[in-house]
């Protein structure tokens, strides 16, 4: 008994480092894997089913059924609910912000991404642009003063993408939500690691994909801004 209550304490942790089973099986590939398999679906997969990996595999239902345990337990903790960073900010004549407090609860939530293409000046003049994953900023940083206007968001070098006009620094970072794929044809894309769509955010393309909406945004805050909002589903 004291060994079972162990066992299921550290897979109990180990379901609370991920946010999806995905995250979970990509976890116990390792780099022979994938440059063997080539195909990350298909290693996924053969983790799931225990014939790759790093040892014991969680089975999907295990890892869900304990994901829900964990909730629980934070609803009962946490009784209150979290105020969200924008509540009671008058941001009527800032598009940007306003249209950020409108996406808060749902991206705090997990129904809903966006990714915010950014393109303006910072602290030293130099002109930078970048792809900002918004469930990922809320989660690490916080948003009360860029709300209450006391902070501009801003692309960042560990964002999903980032460059610099000036310097020509130029990075590009996987999230916990996106991971970043070059494509030699389509350019720069992102792959959602929940339910595995491809958001294709070069302006040119006839769509940015599968349950996902561009939208350019007009406002005096930056000097572009494009929001892509993308709707989540679990498999």
């Amino acid at each position: 008994m004291a060994n079972r209550a162990i066992e299921d304490r550290s897979n109990l942790d180990i379901v609370e480092k991920f946010d999806s089973y995905e995250d979970y099986l990509d976890s116990q590939l390792t780099s022979t894997d994938l440059n063997y398999l080539e195909d990350e679906d298909m290693a996924r997969q053969l983790v799931e089913l225990g014939y790759r990996g790093l040892g014991d595999t969680i089975k999907r239902e295990d890892f869900e059924a304990r994901k829900r345990l964990l909730l629980e337990r934070s609803t009962q903790k946490h009784n209150i609910v979290r105020q969200l960073a924008s509540v009671d900010k008058n941001l009527g004549d800032f598009p940007f912000l306003k249209a950020l407090a409108s996406r808060e609860d749902l991206i705090r939530t997990s129904k809903l991404t966006t990714i915010v293409f950014i393109r303006d000046y910072n602290s030293k003049g130099h002109e930078i642009s970048g792809y900002i994953d918004i469930a990922h900023r809320m989660r690490s940083e916080d948003f009360v003063p860029i709300f209450d206007r006391k902070k501009r968001l801003l692309p960042k070098p560990t964002d999903l993408s980032f460059y610099n006009w000036e310097t020509q620094l130029s990075t590009s970072n996987s999230t916990p939500y996106y991971q970043v794929v070059a494509d030699s044809t389509q350019g720069l894309l992102f792959k959602n690691k929940r339910d595995r769509k491809v958001i294709n955010v070069n302006p040119e393309s006839s769509s940015p994909g599968d349950n996902t909406v561009r939208i350019e945004l007009e406002t005096n805050e930056y000097v572009q801004v494009v929001l892509y909002d993308h709707s989540t589903r679990r498999r």
